[in-house]
């Protein structure tokens, strides 16, 4: 790759009539809520290893992705964090994925080696979910060479299944993932993301000057396709790749994101893919899907071109009851925030929104539709941090680390940046990856874990300052999948309403928790609840009081729970 093709890449140092933009945060309120960096507090001691010792191989750039999950089924958000290691022949330190409980007090123990963790692979992402329907969620690490699958026993341990599973025929350079019911059967199928076509022994050398490496920009590999594995109900999964429509050697897959997006009760999916079309794979209800990205406006540009898609969100942040869309694309791509139009169809309102031109020199991985100060608009949080040291040397670029953002939403399709308003310490720069949400101390807010590039980890606690109020569900499918996922929840007050869905995935090699929050700003009840679970049934409760946790049992009512 020569220097102009890395300027094009990683700089555009010529556009000298580039404008970067200033925060917009003069014209509104501060934030009424702040995000506190209590990693330290709270025990976790994380630090990323990417393996890198100077040959600048491609997967030591991408990773590392994080979970929030209630692995012991206790009620309280666990946390894990996703690690790559040394490459062969460069052994210097061992490094393995984390596992922290939740002690319930604000603190987390690494209870990896306890749990049969301490294994050493070169972890990318993490999808959590109860293949197994057996009320523990078990755990799925992305890998560069063989993805991991880790069967939850129950009693505070894992095994390593892969090889009995059926899912260690393939190897690849994975991505993100997810867990989720296709074909409505009660059972969690599972989608994996591929990026291109890479081993050690295929590296290409790329360089700016011809004598030393740099990172090479994808297009100078084979793209590979994204894997689908049908779960048949006894342990094993079934490769459906190639039947089910999925397959497409193309695609240089970072992101995916589960989403009705034409509402007709069936997931559908979204994968975000670098320099390469992004696909919407329409679920065809018949064990088959199809890539519609481009009859509804979503794999290219506004310019029509492929963007370099990293990570995405799905989550209907206008209260209209449609699922809108957040893709995180390079520096100078600005992310693309979604609209839904005409059915079927989305519009890109990035820059009309205020999150086009904010982001337009960042480089965005992890993202997330979450409402932060409670009010009942979903808010986006996102992940930013380059992929090469030394873009900091090329006049006019942000750096190679880089702040997250924090986009508030105003209502009425606006949203501002308040990253800077947001005291605790979050808009730090950092090389930023993986982005997730849980409320870990159970005070009804969301709290954000987010990981960085051979770097530590952050976990950051959401304080209210304005009093504003939130009302959680926890679903439990009998006849759907256990985890309920696909399901969609739907509240309604004062003549407003708010959905969420139950999703595994989303962001970038992360997954947030699977409980839904609904904020509320200051009343003290909403008249009514629905529930469509993904089995197709349906279900109404009323007059549920805010500050309070809900558990709903598929066809066996609604309890509340202790706390949040």
């Amino acid at each position: 790759m020569n220097r102009r093709d890395f300027l094009s890449r990683y700089g555009k140092a010529g556009l000298l009539s580039l404008t970067i933009p200033r925060r917009l945060t003069a014209t509104s309120a501060a934030p009424t809520f702040r995000l506190v960096d209590v990693t330290q507090h709270a025990g976790i001691q994380f630090q990323h290893n990417s393996g890198a010792y100077g040959g600048k191989l491609l997967p030591e750039t991408l990773g590392s992705g994080c979970a929030f999950l209630d692995y012991d089924a206790d009620g309280w958000q666990d946390i894990l964090l996703t690690n790559g290691m040394e490459w062969p022949g460069h052994k210097r330190q061992r490094s393995t994925l984390r596992l922290y409980k939740n002690n319930r007090n604000g603190t987390f123990a690494d209870v990896t080696k306890a749990a049969g963790l301490d294994v050493e692979m070169y972890g990318m992402g993490v999808a959590v979910g109860d293949y197994n329907n057996d009320g523990f969620p078990d755990i799925l690490v992305t890998c560069v060479g063989q993805n991991r699958l880790f069967r939850n026993t129950g009693k505070g341990t894992f095994l390593d299944v892969t090889r009995a599973s059926g899912l260690s025929a393939r190897q690849a350079f994975s991505t993100s993932a997810l867990w989720f019911d296709y074909d409505r059967d009660g059972l969690l199928d599972l989608f994996v993301c591929n990026y291109v076509r890479w081993s050690p022994e295929h590296d290409v050398f790329c360089s700016l000057d011809g004598k030393h490496k740099s990172f090479c920009t994808p297009e100078a590999y084979r793209g590979d396709t994204c894997w689908l594995f049908h779960n048949r109900g006894d342990g094993t999964f079934e490769d459906v790749t190639a039947t089910s429509g999925i397959f497409d050697s193309s695609s240089k897959s970072l992101g995916v994101a589960m989403l009705d997006y034409d509402q007709d009760g069936w997931p559908d999916l979204l994968v975000a893919n670098d320099t390469q079309p992004n696909k919407l794979y329409k679920n065809l209800r018949n064990g088959k899907f199809k890539d519609v990205a481009v009859e509804a406006g979503l794999a290219f540009s506004t310019e029509g071109k492929a963007r370099a898609g990293m990570g995405v969100d799905a989550a209907d942040f206008e209260n209209s009851g449609k699922p809108g869309i957040a893709i995180t694309n390079f520096d100078n791509e600005m992310i693309g925030l979604y609209r839904a139009a005409s059915p079927g169809t989305y519009d890109d309102i990035s820059i009309a929104a205020g999150v086009g031109l904010p982001s337009k020199n960042t480089l965005g991985f992890g993202c997330s539709f979450l409402d932060l100060d409670l009010d009942g608009a979903l808010d986006l949080a996102v992940a930013n941090g380059h992929i090469e040291e030394t873009v900091r040397n090329i006049h006019g670029n942000v750096g190679y680390a880089q702040p997250p953002q924090l986009f508030l939403n105003l209502g009425a399709g606006k949203f501002q940046d308040v990253t800077a308003n947001v005291d605790g310490g979050f808009a730090e720069p950092k090389v930023g990856r993986g982005l997730a949400y849980g409320d870990f101390d159970r005070d009804g807010d969301l709290d954000i874990l987010l990981t960085t590039n051979n770097g530590p980890a952050y976990l950051y606690r959401n304080d209210q300052l304005a009093g504003n109020r939130s009302v959680r569900f926890r679903l439990v499918g009998a006849k759907s999948n256990r985890d309920a996922i696909g399901a969609i929840v739907r509240i309604f007050y004062n003549g407003q309403s708010q959905s969420r869905m139950v999703k595994g995935g989303s962001s970038y090699l992360s997954q947030s928790e699977l409980p839904v929050t609904f904020g509320l700003g200051k009343r003290d009840k909403i008249e009514r609840m629905q529930i469509e679970w993904p089995s197709g049934a349906k279900e109404e409760f009323k007059d549920l009081a805010a500050g309070q946790s809900y558990q709903c049992t598929e066809n066996k009512g609604i309890t509340p729970m202790a706390g949040f």
